[in-house]
Parts: C-alpha cells; structure tokens; sequence
C-alpha cells in the first residue's frame, strides 16, 4: 500500500509540476509578467506560497487515496486539523510578543536604544564584520532562553534592525546574520520545541541518555556551525560582495 501511495503521490507531483510549467515557460503563460513577459517578476513568483501548498495538498491526498486513510473530505479536514494543533503554542506567543512590540513602540525605546546603539558603534568604530560577529553571537545566547524564533525576531528587530540600518546596512543582510545566530544554538537549548522529541528518539538507542548528555553531544556541532556560518556569511557579504538574495542589496543609505 505504502508503494501504491508514494507512486500515485510522485503522479500528483508531477501533475502540479507540469501546471506549473504551463503557466510560465510558454511565451503566453498566463503567470508571467503580463507587462513585460518577465518569468523572475512575475505573479508566479509572487504567489509560489500557493503553488507549495497546492503540491502538499495533491501529494498527500493522492497518497492518502492510494492507502486509504482518505476516503472523505472528512478525513481530508481531520488531517489537515492535526497538522495545524501544533500552531497553539505559536499562536500564544505571538500573542505575547504582539503586546511587547506595542508597548516597545509606544514607550519610544527601540528608536532610543535604536540611535544610542548607533552612535556608540560609530563612536567605537565598530562596523563592517566586527558588528556582525557580535549581533550574531548576541543572537545566539538569546535563542538559549527564548527557542521560538518568532518571538525572538520580535524582540530584537524593534532595536538591531533600525539601529543597524543607520550605519548602513540592509534589513536583508541584517536578517540573514540574525538567521545564523538563531539557528546554530537550537540543537542545545531545551527551549526549542523538538528538543523533547529528539531527546525521545534518542532514548530508543540509548536509555540512560538525559537532556545534559544531549547537551553535551550537540555542543561541538553548535560550536562549528556558528564558526563555519558566522565565516561563510562574512566572507560571502564583504569578501565577496555578494547579495544575500536575489536583488537583495547588502548596505542602505541611512
């Protein structure tokens, strides 16, 4: 059965793929840019979220059909239920971090801390990859005690990203750094909301195995991937002068 599914979910693939293509390689491809006939800036792109969840919706229906587990649209609204009574715990932080974003603004603390923080690493002439290094380390020490990536981005955007924009740089390139400082602490902070079930995993190898030992094995990992990621992003932004994505500047003009 589980054949049977996967084959019928590839069939699905490659349906929703080929639409796809329909619609942007022809000339007369109706999600073009109906201006200029450009395929990069054009709805298609701008609506890919829509294309991604068409593909889930596809595959996983054809695959249910194929073993069974769907046969009603009934079973089609309890899947796609389950899959979403994960979103509790985002829901109820941003909730949380909506209210301190409020009160952030209103008490004019970011713009503060935004135009102090600048002047003082104008004033320290820190800038270029040093200031980067920092913010990502800064970042990753965060992530230790607030997992959720959301609420972390909520509580350090209102001051990072104004205060490094007025020393040049881009809310894009700002973001990537913060993406890295974020990422690379996950796998040792038992804040993340996996951490339980990786450790649950691992328990079937080892039943002795306790959050500490986690920790512990995950260290070295954390250590280079904030290493490797932290070098990579400086070489690729100043090294290189590469943009961190497609039309993506990397400075901005305060």
């Amino acid at each position: 059965d589980e054949k049977r599914g996967l084959l019928w979910a590839l069939i699905a693939l490659a349906g929703v793929l080929g639409l796809m293509a329909l619609t942007l390689v022809p000339e007369w491809g109706v999600f073009r840019n109906p201006e200029t006939g450009d395929r990069i800036n054009s709805p298609f792109f701008r609506g890919f979220v829509v294309w991604i969840l068409i593909i889930f919706i596809a595959t996983g229906y054809a695959y249910g059909r194929a073993v069974g587990t769907m046969r009603t649209d009934r079973d089609v609204i309890d899947a796609m239920a389950k899959a979403l009574e994960s979103l509790g715990l985002y829901i109820v932080l941003v909730f949380f971090a909506a209210q301190f974003v409020a009160f952030f603004d209103w008490t004019k603390l970011g713009a503060i801390g935004a135009v102090t923080g600048a002047e003082f690493l104008k004033d320290t002439g820190m800038t270029g990859p040093m200031v980067f290094i920092f913010f990502i380390l800064m970042c990753a020490v965060i992530n230790l005690s607030l997992g959720s990536a959301s609420a972390q981005w909520a509580v350090t955007a209102p001051i990072f990203v104004p205060m490094l924009m007025l020393i040049g740089y881009a809310p894009e390139t700002i973001q990537a750094a913060y993406r890295i400082g974020d990422s690379t602490t996950n796998i040792i902070t038992p804040m993340m909301s996996y951490f339980g079930l990786i450790l649950a995993w691992a328990t079937r190898y080892d039943k002795n195995l306790g959050v500490g030992t986690m920790i512990a094995i995950m260290l070295p990992y954390t250590i280079f991937f904030i290493i490797v990621w932290s070098s990579f992003f400086i070489i690729w932004t100043f090294f290189l002068g590469l943009p961190v994505g497609p039309g993506s500047p990397t400075f901005y003009n305060p």
